[in-house]
């Protein structure tokens, strides 16, 4: 793309943001004694989930794993202990096979290039890592950074998703990225979309870059930038609630998925061969709803009798006392406690 004119005021515009993030920049834990360790977890725990949401995981993975040693010798299973909730797993995975690999070598990468070798690290990571902890002139493009450079720019190119925003706006983002100070330059812009320059009500009024910003001397902020609407895909989904003798009935995910893997839900109609007839006049004992990437998903919960005979393959009854120590997807937690609240009443 053709750079917009605020390349040339680009000097302007880093000192302002710069001066503004060294001031009003959030108290965040990894930005508290800084290290290569921290800015690792902190970028694969912040994918895709709100820095409110990171923080209390944040503090329990450095307390239970330190450094890269601590995380590679650690067994999978408690790696994903320590994880649960946070949701998509493979974060964890892939976090713990890069600690193996950190480990492993004389001295860890130093350059983007290096690692997007590693597992779970792509372009938007891999700047991020590289300019916080090495001093690397990588622009970061996060939909925050999309946000405030559309605005800055007033670019109104209708863009198909947010990964095309990305590559469309990642050669800008380079050109003004401040190559002294390229880690909090990094840093100030995403703060700056994620605390000032908000989706709807952007604070124009207490920017740093106001005077850079041709969205708001056009007055129309909020019109940028110009993302197709999502399709949402809604889903109804049947789970059962099936106590025996102190023990709950729960379904673990094969070792080899790709998603929850060794990990235990409520288990489906399906996973015990049930149909819609077995689970009329079932008692409904609560409908839950969520959203996962595109889809939004209900999902109502009835309570069966035990099955007879075999279990089908992954389902595996639990004791009670036991429930702490499994690893339970991050919803189904929640609900088993609000369902065993209700039934001690």
């Amino acid at each position: 793309m053709a750079l917009p004119p605020i390349i040339a005021e680009k000097t302007a515009f880093q000192h302002a943001l710069l001066d503004w993030f060294r001031v009003h920049q959030r108290p965040l834990p990894w930005r508290e004694s800084p290290s290569l360790y921290k800015t690792v977890v902190s970028e694969l725990m912040l994918q895709q989930t709100q820095v409110k949401t990171v923080l209390p995981y944040f503090a329990r993975w450095l307390e239970a794993f330190p450094d890269f040693t601590a995380l590679a010798t650690a067994s999978e299973s408690r790696v994903l202990k320590q994880w649960e909730g946070l949701g998509y797993y493979s974060r964890a995975r892939n976090l713990h096979k890069l600690a193996q690999a950190v480990a492993a070598m004389p001295a860890p990468p130093s350059t983007p290039a290096g690692w997007k070798e590693l597992p779970g690290i792509g372009p938007y990571t891999a700047a991020a890592i590289t300019s916080i902890a090495f001093n690397t002139p990588a622009a970061v493009v996060d939909g925050n950074v999309v946000r405030v450079l559309t605005r800055l720019t007033a670019d109104a190119t209708p863009f198909r998703d947010s990964a095309g925003a990305v590559k469309t706006l990642t050669p800008l983002a380079d050109a003004l990225i401040n190559p002294s100070s390229p880690g909090d330059h990094n840093q100030a812009m995403m703060e700056l979309g994620a605390t000032v320059c908000h989706r709807q009500n952007p604070l124009c009024t207490i920017c740093p870059v106001l005077a850079f910003c041709s969205a708001q001397k056009n007055g129309d902020p909020e019109s940028f930038p110009r993302l197709a609407p999502k399709a949402i895909e809604r889903r109804a989904v049947t789970r059962v609630w099936c106590m025996r003798e102190g023990k709950l009935l729960l379904h673990r995910t094969a070792a080899g998925s790709r998603r929850l893997a060794n990990q235990h839900e409520l288990p489906t109609d399906e996973h015990l061969g049930l149909d819609a007839s077995a689970l009329d006049g079932a008692p409904l004992l609560a409908k839950k709803k969520r959203a996962i990437t595109r889809f939004s998903i209900t999902e109502s919960i009835h309570a069966v009798p035990p099955p007879r005979g075999r279990l089908a393959e992954g389902l595996v009854w639990v004791a009670m006392e036991d429930l702490d120590d499994i690893t339970l997807s991050g919803p189904h937690r929640r609900w088993v406690g609000e369902l065993l609240k209700k039934s001690a009443r």
